[in-house]
């Protein structure tokens, strides 16, 4: 019986032009800092190294200090003592990214029926920003942090998305067996294979899919408007 349903977010629930979005984040994130003598092509640099370095968490730290680590060590100095400046940020330009967003008409219906019918719905998207960032594009999204039970961010987790390690770690919290969890997703890698490699089912979202060229399965794809009938079937397994 599932008890659990696993939301990704960008692509999911929320459609995104992900080289647009990178775009406009950057810029923007550079532009904001350079008033506070950030170099901005250290600042571009710093974000990217940052996010590999996440990407490589083995783990042992969350996923923010794996970032300042490298992000410090590039800029020359500790920027989280700056941290005013880049909550700042998210708390206003980072909602110029907005442009770089779509809609999908059936993400507040889908995710309100699996509240009612599920004991648990976490949104696992990659804990790749903070927290203040990730809860702007859930209202992006026409949703509400309040209406996930768990919401990884890079302050409360140590594992990426395709790494097994992060559904387990998810699995072990909630105290779920694999058969137990239902993932959603739109990355044949990030999402599928990762949740089949834990024993985990998933489908994916048509509409953003990415076929990563990694995925060694092939993985069902539902429309939008069908994904609460296809949830309806794992209530009645």
């Amino acid at each position: 019986m599932i008890r659990a349903i696993f939301f990704d977010l960008d692509g999911t629930l929320l459609p995104m032009d992900e080289k647009k979005f990178e775009y406009i984040y950057v810029s923007t994130l550079c532009k904001h800092l350079i008033p506070y003598g950030y170099d901005p092509k250290l600042v571009a640099k710093g974000l990217m190294d940052g996010m590999v370095a996440m990407f490589k968490n083995d783990g042992s730290v969350n996923n923010d200090v794996a970032f300042w680590n490298v992000f410090n060590q590039l800029l020359g100095k500790d920027c989280r003592e700056d941290s005013q400046y880049f909550d700042e940020y998210y708390k206003t330009g980072f909602y110029e990214t907005k442009v770089a967003y779509g809609i999908n008409p059936y993400a507040k219906e889908i995710v309100e029926f699996c509240k009612k019918n599920f004991e648990h719905v976490l949104l696992t998207t990659n804990p790749l920003f903070p927290a203040v960032a990730t809860q702007t594009r859930i209202r992006c999204a026409g949703l509400e942090p309040d209406d996930f039970d768990f919401v990884t961010s890079f302050e409360n987790f140590m594992f990426c998305k395709p790494n097994p390690k992060y559904f387990l770690t998810l699995l072990k919290i909630y105290n779920l067996k694999p058969e137990e969890v239902l993932v959603i997703g739109n990355n044949t890698v990030e999402d599928c294979e990762c949740a089949l490699a834990c024993g985990i089912k998933s489908f994916l979202i048509k509409g953003q899919i990415i076929y990563d060229p990694r995925a060694k399965h092939e993985f069902e794809e539902v429309e939008p408007k069908d994904v609460i009938e296809k949830i309806k079937s794992f209530l009645n397994e």
